[in-house]
């Protein structure tokens, strides 16, 4: 939940972003943006691979890692532009809706896997794997997703780096909860058990103290210890839950089960209930394991689950919930674009 005094970033909280509306558009990442960071990340993977393409591996050392990586890196940029917004476009091209998105990003994993598995790097393998898993999902393509998904080993994780150095690079949940005090974990998010004993996936704690706002009770979270802590791109765990929703009722429930009961989590396999609603219980794990991953709002939109708080409640610091479950294109990537105006 935003903890802001001011206005500008009341609309994320809120789900009622405008077109026109800039910050999500145009701001850059020091500035919460959303558009603009993530295609400018896609660019310049893209154009790395375009490069990469036009030259010979004897004029690049190591060039065909270097266009495996880029392509990984590409499709996450695409991925969650799919995930976050309704449309898009992909360099000054014609609207795209999240599926066509999806495919994008599966054309860059599929080219980061044939790289990676001719070169044994496992690293961007099992990356691209859980990616190309993700957005197999995400289109429907379950079989394809629970392929992928089920050959990433459980320790597997890529991480996005952080560094305190560089205001960019930080990691800004630390950066907005902990030390800005400008978010405060939900009330969705606090005090979770499992079968009555805390669940150790979702650690937040009460901090005694309003947010900078003075009005939301600040909670802090304790998944990420500092302003350098790194942040999981994807992991084995992502993959074992895409294998679980893939895969469905006891088979999938197993995977869940055993999930819980790994090394440093030790909870309790799932009750006779729990299994018996697995679809609920599955976004219910997803929502624990991925806490503060980015994973929650894609989620949310794909499963049509229940707005929280719903909408048309009233917001505490004026007007109400709106019940966006994607952002709209902006204006300013419309009026720009010469093949989307009129």
């Amino acid at each position: 939940m935003d903890g802001t005094q001011t206005a500008a970033r009341w609309s994320y909280d809120r789900r009622d972003i405008l077109p026109q509306d800039a910050t999500y558009s145009t701001a850059g990442c020091t500035g919460l943006g959303v558009y603009t960071p993530l295609n400018t990340a896609r660019f310049v993977a893209d154009q790395a691979v375009r490069q990469l393409d036009g030259w010979t591996d004897q004029q690049v050392p190591d060039r065909s890692r270097l266009i495996a990586r880029a392509s990984l890196y590409a499709g996450y940029a695409t991925l969650l532009i799919g995930e976050g917004f309704c449309s898009a476009t992909i360099d000054v091209g014609p609207e795209l809706q999240s599926a066509q998105l999806f495919d994008s990003a599966e054309v860059r994993f599929t080219r980061a896997i044939t790289l990676a598995t001719q070169l044994g790097d496992q690293a961007i393998l099992n990356g691209a794997l859980v990616g190309r898993a993700r957005a197999r999902l995400n289109r429907g393509n379950r079989a394809g997703a629970g392929e992928d998904a089920a050959r990433v080993p459980l320790a597997f994780v890529l991480n996005a780096t952080a560094d305190v150095n560089a205001a960019r690079r930080t990691n800004r949940v630390f950066a907005e909860n902990n030390q800005g005090f400008a978010v405060t974990v939900a009330p969705a998010y606090r005090a979770l058990t499992v079968a009555g004993a805390p669940d150790p996936r979702v650690r937040v704690t009460d901090a005694g103290r309003n947010a900078a706002d003075q009005v939301n009770r600040l909670w802090t979270q304790t998944k990420y210890a500092a302003l350098n802590a790194v942040i999981p791109i994807a992991s084995g765990v992502e993959a074992q839950l895409i294998l679980a929703e893939a895969r469905g009722g006891a088979d999938g429930a197993a995977v869940l089960s055993a999930l819980r009961a790994r090394a440093g989590v030790a909870l309790p396999a799932l009750s006779a209930a729990e299994a018996a609603a697995f679809q609920t219980t599955l976004f219910e794990e997803r929502r624990r394991e991925l806490f503060l991953q980015g994973a929650r709002w894609y989620d949310i939109r794909r499963a049509n689950l229940p707005l929280e708080p719903a909408a048309g409640a009233q917001y505490p610091k004026g007007g109400v919930y709106g019940n966006q479950r994607c952002w709209p294109l902006p204006d300013v990537e419309r009026f720009a674009n010469p093949n989307l105006q009129g």
